[in-house]
Parts: structure tokens; C-alpha cells; sequence
């Protein structure tokens, strides 16, 4: 049976994470939907990068709200990739997109960029911080949310009805068949990060998840089902 299939970073276990390049290539295997990460530069524009710095996925060095947009754009995301802006990576690909709020600080910038360009029919708004999915529900009350656990997947359930999220996005390792059952039961769909091998794959589909995040061209394919 086919599971929603998430590209994780665009497919970041073939390409550059959060590229263009890896967006691309996201689309180009046939994931459901492409997850990015939002932080925003020192001048306010919404950068794509997990990091609170620079420093592990490009050439450069410090933290990315302390850099503007002009010298991200100077450094080398891998590739010759270089750092995009939410907008390109919206632009990239046709794909639905789940856009993870890093920086709180970022989601009234990113209900902006979302209600300016029309991008509401492709975009769910993902964080690990309720208060930016509070934000976001705040400001755009039709868009989709999730909330992203790792440590804290136990809760889950309960955090996210009180957010007004449809989906949970939690990390693998820490989910469990009452988790699971208790998502269902409050009418939640359950995705896990990161699933990325065959035996993962097949331990995702024993609990019934909804969907699984890969880093993995060949682990999408199996989850997509070759449709």
C-alpha cells in the first residue's frame, strides 16, 4: 500500500540538502511533497536552512540571522548550489511543499510570503514550536499545520488538536502503536522522520503510519509503491 512519501530536504541522502538542486531532484523521483526548512537572514528575507548556522552545509561560517541575503548568496551550499530563498524553492518545483519553521521569528514572514505570492494550496506549515504554528493558524486560518516531535512524540496527540494541526510529523524511533492509535483516534495523520531503509520502511507500515520522510531516492520509491 502506498504511503504519502516526503522527500526530506528536498532527497538529501542524493543531493545537497535544501537546494534547488535537491528539490529537483525530489520531484523528479515522484515524492508526494518536498519538506524545506525557514530561517530567516539578518535582513528579514526567508533562507532555506536547517542549521542555526552556516557552517555544516555551506562553506561559510556564523549564524544565519546574523548574515544578510547578500552574503548567503555568496556561499557554496554544496555543488555550486547556492542558498535559496523560500520563494525560489516554491518556484523550483510543483510539488506540494511542508515548510518547517525553524526560527519563530519566521512565521509571521512566512504567512506573508504565503498569502503575497498565493501559495496556499501548496504549502503545509510544519515546526517542533507550537507558537509559530500558533502564529501561522493566527494568521492563516485555512492553511494546513503540523506539529513536528522528536523527544516530546508522546504528547503529540493532545498538542497538536489544541493547535488545530491534521498531521503529526514525528521522529521515528519514538513512536509507538499507542501513539499511533491515539493520533488516529483524534482524527490525526501520522508521518515519521527518518525513515530510510527497507526494514524501517517495513516496522513504518507495521504501525500504520500515514506517510514517511526519506532522505532516499530508492526508499521513496518503495513507500510511493511505483505508482
Amino acid at each position: 500500500m502506498p504511503l504519502l512519501t516526503v522527500g526530506h530536504r528536498g532527497l538529501m541522502g542524493a543531493e545537497p540538502e535544501n537546494t534547488l538542486r535537491s528539490f529537483r531532484r525530489a520531484e523528479k523521483e515522484g515524492v508526494d511533497v518536498v519538506e524545506l526548512d525557514i530561517h530567516l537572514s539578518a535582513d528579514g528575507r526567508l533562507v532555506v536552512m536547517h542549521d542555526t548556522t552556516v557552517d555544516r552545509t555551506t562553506d561559510g561560517h556564523g549564524r544565519v540571522g546574523d548574515l544578510s541575503l547578500a552574503q548567503l548568496r555568496r556561499l557554496d551550499a554544496g555543488l555550486g548550489e547556492g542558498v535559496p530563498l523560500f520563494e525560489e524553492a516554491m518556484e523550483s518545483v510543483s510539488t506540494p511543499v511542508q515548510a518547517e519553521i525553524k526560527d519563530v521569528a519566521a512565521a509571521r514572514v512566512l504567512a506573508a510570503s504565503i498569502t503575497r505570492h498565493g501559495f496556499h494550496d501548496r504549502v503545509r506549515v510544519i515546526s517542533f514550536h507550537d507558537a509559530a504554528l500558533r502564529e501561522i493558524r493566527e494568521l492563516l486560518p485555512s492553511i494546513p499545520i503540523a506539529l513536528v516531535t522528536g523527544e516530546s512524540t508522546r504528547t503529540a496527540p493532545e498538542r497538536a488538536v489544541a493547535l488545530g494541526a491534521d498531521m503529526v510529523s514525528c521522529e521515528f524511533p519514538q513512536l509507538t502503536p499507542e501513539v499511533v492509535g491515539a493520533c488516529h483516534a483524534a482524527g490525526l495523520s501520522v508521518i515519521s522522520w527518518t525513515v530510510n531503509t527497507p526494514a524501517e520502511l517495513e516496522r513504518a507500515r507495521e504501525l500504520g503510519l500515514d506517510g514517511v520522510v526519506t532522505d532516499e531516492p530508492e526508499l521513496a520509491h518503495a513507500a510511493l509503491g511505483h505508482r
